[in-house]
């Protein structure tokens, strides 16, 4: 329960802001780029540190490092509810990702640990179905009082962190026993430093590059440099946060290069999603929330079943088929939002997207996890956290310098996604998201080519399976 409470924390988190953040820039009078960094901020240390969090609990206890990561999150969550500007609720953000990145790790790792491997499958399938079916109440309760309430309600979406994380807490103390502490190593703080160095620099180049500024290039440059440096020194450090030998073997590697193309469309859609149907299309807040619901709904309902079944079928065959369902569902929502009708045209596709994904979440938490021996799930965990939400830092902000690309090219007076009924800007607007639809179709695709020729088909072993 512990473990579910924590992850709804960061699931309801990330589904709300892309609901809220019409109202956000209307409370706060944030550009575009305000918008984009509202979500980045959060990604960026979320992503970088991750796999500090996760080397952290293999090395000083799971239980208590997931403890201090729910604590550090709660109370930057405070400070995002308070936030009185953009910057300042950017700042907060950036605080609050710290403590995503000690929490999140520990939620499945800890599962991962209190299970045998021919009931770990099942065990993941029950904590993805819970944390889906416990956060499916977040849209719709942000919906609702966005719909309902002024634009400032949407402070209330990080207060409710507050009762959730300490019920979790108080769930921890009492319930998880505390694993000792087997620090035998430094911690790796230049590569953290070089991850978060590099990853800033790339993420606000191509934010950057929707204002035409001519510092893009050169942030990109050294970003890129960072990066090179950071994978220079995981190589020869003696506690890399990122232990290169992981990617050894094939299905780890397989799998999180499929994590990165899934969650890239996936971020895509979910962020873009409802700046433009709300504040274009006349969709209201609740209604935009719908769109999360299947998402929900079949993971929920399904994740615990596929669990049972990919022992039976292997990982890639269940992925694979996941993956094609996205493409479908991507295709037909950049086919028909042109018709900016929401519930008839666009919401079928997210629930065929819902359906894809609870085909997707089981097999591929398995395939991480069985891949590395028993010491290394935090680690290998905070690998697949990191890739996924790398994802979304590098798809929100690269997607919006081509959303606004487009927008401008379409005639576009105003910016992507800004609240206003005039129909070019409308038009515009729902072209430009059109063509992001198409690129998540594309990475759909090549993820379930991907699956089928680099996943097992057979039950996955818990031994490593490079070489296979």
């Amino acid at each position: 329960m512990t473990a579910i409470l924590a992850s709804a924390l960061g699931f309801i988190d990330g589904s709300v802001v892309a609901i809220a953040l019409p109202a956000m820039r209307a409370d706060l009078g944030a550009t575009l780029s305000q918008a984009q960094w509202i979500s980045n901020a959060y990604l960026l240390t979320l992503s970088a540190l991750i796999l500090v969090g996760g080397a952290f609990g293999d090395r000083f206890g799971l239980a208590r490092v997931f403890g201090g990561g729910i604590a550090l999150f709660v109370v930057a969550s405070v400070f995002c509810a308070a936030a009185p500007n953009a910057q300042s609720l950017i700042i907060a953000r950036l605080v609050q990702g710290v403590g995503a990145a000690f929490m999140v790790p520990g939620s499945l790792a800890l599962i991962a640990r209190a299970y045998p491997d021919g009931e770990r499958g099942a065990a993941i399938g029950t904590w993805a179905a819970a944390s889906a079916v416990t956060t499916a109440a977040g849209p719709i309760i942000g919906g609702l009082l966005l719909t309902f309430g002024t634009d400032s309600i949407w402070r209330w979406i990080f207060a409710v962190n507050l009762p959730l994380g300490a019920l979790a807490l108080w769930l921890l103390i009492r319930h998880v026993d505390r694993d000792p502490n087997t620090a035998t190593a430094g911690l790796d703080l230049p590569g953290a430093a070089l991850a978060t160095l590099g990853l800033g620099a790339l993420a606000w180049a191509l934010t950057g590059a929707e204002h035409g500024q001519s510092a893009s290039l050169g942030l990109a440059t050294f970003g890129i440099a960072a990066l090179a440096l950071f994978l220079w020194v995981e190589a020869h450090s003696p506690c890399p946060m990122l232990p290169l030998g992981l990617f050894a073997d094939r299905a780890f590697s397989a799998a999180n290069a499929i994590t990165f193309t899934i969650y890239f469309a996936l971020s895509t859609l979910l962020f873009y999603l409802p700046m433009t149907v709300i504040s274009t299309w006349g969709v209201t807040a609740i209604e935009a929330a719908a769109a999360f619901a299947p998402l929900s709904v079949f993971i929920g309902l399904f994740s615990a079943r596929i669990g049972r079944l990919e022992p039976r079928f292997g990982a890639g065959p269940l992925i694979a088929t996941g993956c094609g369902l996205l493409a479908i569902a991507y295709v037909a929502i950049a086919i028909t939002a042109p018709a900016m009708q929401f519930w008839t045209r666009t919401f079928p596709g997210c629930v065929v997207l819902g359906a894809g994904m609870a085909l997707i979440v089981t097999p591929l938490s398995t395939t991480i996890m069985a891949s590395v021996p028993a010491a290394s799930t935090g680690t290998a965990s905070g690998v697949n956290n990191a890739v996924s939400r790398l994802a979304g830092l590098i798809a929100v902000a690269a997607m919006g310098s081509l959303a606004a690309v487009v927008y401008g090219a379409y005639g576009g007076a105003l910016s992507f996604g800004a609240a206003d009924p005039d129909a070019a800007h409308a038009i515009a607007t729902t072209r430009a998201f059109t063509l992001l639809c198409g690129v998540a179709a594309v990475l759909a695709g090549l993820s379930c080519i991907g699956a089928l020729i680099y996943l097992p088909r057979a039950a996955t072993q818990p031994q490593s399976m490079g070489g296979r």
